[in-house]
């Protein structure tokens, strides 16, 4: 399953929620937190009342029960339900209500699931201030990765204490030890993803696939192929260079 929101060294949680039986791991959803098959589902309310979606009138966890894993099989979360106890809580999209049922009902959720023989794992990707300010600019005026600096992305530097006191009380509330959250130190991504990984597979029992060695055959010699002239062919053009061009002359 996963984490949300960023706090004072913190960016995201991901991780996850693993199928029963041997060798099922893994956790699932969306940077809006919602799951896969997100249906369009609506009802008319009665008065004149403007329709509500289906995640307004179900359970709030019933949007992730149904993304669960079956035995042997994985599925990843990004955030998951820990949306509702981060950015849902800073930005305002629940009310308290619903924030403090949240909080209540998530210990005991997990508990099932674990109990039910899931097996469930919880990263918190934590980054430093520096960095994560670092990352954000990297991102204004690099056309490769400016789809990452969502609205909602500038909105929380605003708000960016407001998520670490949201993280911090999630902390408490649902690191329990049936579930425990496990924080990785991630400035450097490379072994952040490395460090998460090693410890993902020394949590689960697996076993070394034996692979059979491969040997590259002989070429066989030439019978006088020669390959068809570029000014016979239509080319993509060499937009990348040209990228790098204009970079290096800025």
């Amino acid at each position: 399953m996963a984490g949300s929101g960023a706090d004072s060294k913190g960016k995201g949680g991901k991780g996850g929620a693993g199928g029963k039986g041997k060798g099922s791991k893994g956790g699932g959803s969306g940077k809006d937190g919602r799951a896969g098959d997100d249906s369009g589902a609506t009802e008319a309310g009665t008065g004149g009342r403007l329709k509500r979606s289906l995640y307004e009138q179900e359970w709030y966890f019933q949007r992730y029960i149904r993304h669960l894993p079956a035995g042997g099989h994985i599925v990843l979360f990004d955030r998951s339900w820990y949306n509702r106890a981060g950015v849902e809580r800073v930005m305002g999209f629940c009310s308290k209500e619903e924030y403090g049922r949240f909080m209540h009902q998530c210990p005991l959720f997990e508990r099932m699931l674990v109990e039910d023989g899931i097996l469930l794992r919880k990263y918190w990707f934590s980054v430093s201030d520096g960095e994560q300010q670092r990352r954000f600019k990297s991102r204004l005026d690099d056309p490769m990765r400016r789809w990452k600096l969502s609205t909602m992305d500038l909105e929380s530097i605003t708000r960016w204490e407001d998520y670490s006191r949201s993280k911090d009380e999630m902390f408490v509330h649902t690191d329990i030890p049936e579930a425990p959250w496990y924080v990785v130190e991630s400035d450097d991504k490379r072994s952040a993803r490395l460090n998460m990984i090693a410890h993902l597979l020394s949590t689960v029992p697996y076993q070394d696939v034996q692979r059979t060695p491969l040997k590259l055959p002989e070429r066989p010699p030439s019978k006088g192929y020669i390959r068809m002239p570029k000014g016979m062919q239509t080319y993509v053009p060499d937009y990348a260079a040209n990228l790098a061009t204009g970079a290096r002359g800025q």
